[in-house]
């Protein structure tokens, strides 16, 4: 494919790549949000927020590091994995300003062996700052919770045998491998 310059391509056109490139940079912050919840990684969660954010989710109401601190220890005394898995998304950007809704269902494997279901909404602000989306006001809107007994894990044996060591809340996940090797005998 011959190299085209940006010249001949149409501004109306030009603008929707433009759009879709900022909606996919905000789509890859909130995904380190959850990410970095989920894998306890504080320094990608921390990515997605700008230092001076503020954001409300249940009692809590502060910043990204207090946010950190406090919910990381509620996930830790009170799951063994988490899952914060976002769903539907809408997203207004306004030149560096976008204001976005993001569905959410959370899923928490209690520690009590029970599983706790929860889902809401994240309603953010996010701003475009030196050229980098990240969140800059935050309001969790949770609408429903529950907890349901846990059941067997399906293929447990196999999932205890080849992953046992490797399924963690930290960098020596296997997410985290690079290059990621079947742990499986070929």
């Amino acid at each position: 494919m011959a190299n085209k310059s940006l010249d001949g391509i149409d501004p109306e056109k030009l603008a929707s790549i433009e759009q879709l490139l900022d909606r996919q940079q905000i789509s890859d912050c909130l995904l380190r949000f959850s990410r970095g919840m989920d894998r306890f990684d504080r320094t990608l969660f921390l990515s997605a927020f700008h230092p001076d954010a503020v954001i409300s989710a249940g009692d809590f109401v502060g910043g990204p590091v207090e946010l950190y601190d406090w919910a990381s220890e509620l996930h830790a005394q009170g799951q063994s994995a988490t899952q914060h898995n976002l769903l539907n998304h809408s997203c207004d950007i306004d030149g560096d300003i976008a204001h976005c809704e993001t569905y959410y269902l959370f899923v928490g494997c209690n520690r009590d062996n029970t599983n706790w279901l929860a889902g809401g909404r994240y309603i953010d602000r996010l701003e475009r700052r030196g050229g980098e989306w990240k969140i800059a006001l935050r309001c969790n809107a949770i609408e429903w919770s529950s907890v349901l007994p846990a059941a067997a894990l399906p293929f447990a044996d196999v999932v205890d045998a080849e992953l046992n060591g490797v399924i963690a809340r930290g960098p020596e996940d296997i997410s985290y491998l690079r290059p990621l090797l079947n742990r499986r005998p070929v």
